[in-house]
Order: structure tokens, then C-alpha cells, then sequence
């Protein structure tokens, strides 16, 4: 088992919760943490705890995002008009790593980053290979034209599990970025709190 895919499992399992709603996701046959003590861990969490552990779920979701990452687009959503939580969403939900996922042009979000990485993805027409790049309304992303016929995109188009998100419109593999969504929105297959993320940064 590779280090990635090690990685989404042991998050699943720190949660409790199947974060990405996959089938395969271990949280479905063992709903306790990992380690030889999981299933004792089972004490009521402070309001740090609740709020710290909000934070994982939504910084855990979008892959591999370091810390000092996610706190900048905190700091980034705090100085916008508007609720924090929800413009913190929304700037999560532009990057162009999460767009390429939320297309389903991929089968993951960690696929999504590589996918990115190796530079297979156009914007506008020019090759963008930063994940963490931020699209705008009406930003047209595609994969590359040698791409296209990777078995991994293939597959992925076919995933019954998820459907394209209505901010996104999707025509074979040209995704057009259509607005930034609101929390509601956002497909997350378990609950998100941005709002205790606001407060575990604001202590």
C-alpha cells in the first residue's frame, strides 16, 4: 500500500467518518480509530478538541494541503466581505486541484493534485501545473488533448458515487467554472463546520 493511499485511510479513521464517501473507505467496517487502543477513544471531546478536530476534517478533505496553507486561506477568507466559514469554503472550492476533482475528471482529490502536478490540465488554453492555483468565474479548465484517453479519467467519468456540483458545468472534459458556491452547495458527503474552524483560528 502506498504512502498516499496509507495517508486517505488513517484519515478516515482518525475522523470516524467516511470524509470523501468512497466505498472502499475502512470507516465502513471499522468505525473506530486506528491503533491498538481505537476502540477505546471514546471520550467527549473540549470545545478545542470539537473545533480542532472540524479544522482536520476540512483541511484532511481537500488532500494534501499543509497547515501553513490553510491558515493563509483563513487569513485570506477573514479579510473578505461576508461570513469567514463560507468565503473560506468558496476559496477552497477554487482550486484548481478541487475544480478538477469536482468535474470528475479524476477519481480522488489526492489524484487530482498529481493530475495537476504532471501538467495535464489546460486553463483557458495554458498549462497550469500549480493545484493550489485559485480559478476565477468563467475559467475554463480541460485536459490536455493526449490525456483525455488515460484510464483513470475514463473511469472517472463513469463514477456513480458523486455528480458534478450546479457551479460547474461539465461538456466531456471541458469544465467551465461557473461561480463560487456557497457551503450548501458543496457535495460533502459528511457534515462541515467551517464555522468551528473560524473559531479554533480566532482563539
Amino acid at each position: 500500500m502506498s504512502k498516499r493511499i496509507s495517508a486517505k485511510h488513517k484519515i478516515d479513521r482518525r475522523m470516524g467518518e467516511n470524509i470523501w464517501g468512497r466505498a472502499k473507505s475502512p470507516v465502513n467496517t471499522r468505525s473506530y480509530g486506528p491503533g491498538e487502543h481505537g476502540q477505546r477513544r471514546k471520550g467527549k471531546l473540549s470545545d478545542f478538541g470539537t473545533q480542532l478536530r472540524a479544522k482536520q476534517k476540512l483541511k484532511g478533505y481537500y488532500g494534501s494541503i499543509t497547515e501553513k496553507q490553510f491558515h493563509g486561506y483563513y487569513m485570506l477568507a477573514s479579510r473578505k466581505r461576508g461570513d469567514t466559514g463560507e468565503n473560506l469554503i468558496g476559496i477552497l472550492e477554487r482550486r484548481l486541484d478541487a475544480v478538477v476533482y469536482r468535474a470528475k475528471f479524476v477519481p480522488t482529490v489526492f489524484a487530482a493534485r498529481q493530475f495537476v502536478s504532471h501538467a495535464h490540465v489546460l486553463v483557458n488554453g495554458k498549462r497550469v501545473n500549480v493545484p493550489s492555483y485559485l480559478v476565477k468565474e468563467g475559467d475554463v479548465i480541460e485536459v490536455r488533448e493526449k490525456s483525455r484517453q488515460m484510464p483513470m479519467v475514463l473511469e472517472a467519468a463513469q463514477n456513480p458515487e458523486r455528480d458534478v456540483p450546479e457551479y460547474i458545468t461539465v461538456e466531456g472534459t471541458k469544465a467551465t467554472y461557473g461561480r463560487v458556491p456557497t457551503l450548501d452547495e458543496v457535495p460533502y458527503p459528511v457534515r462541515m463546520e467551517p464555522n468551528l474552524v473560524v473559531e479554533f483560528y480566532s482563539r
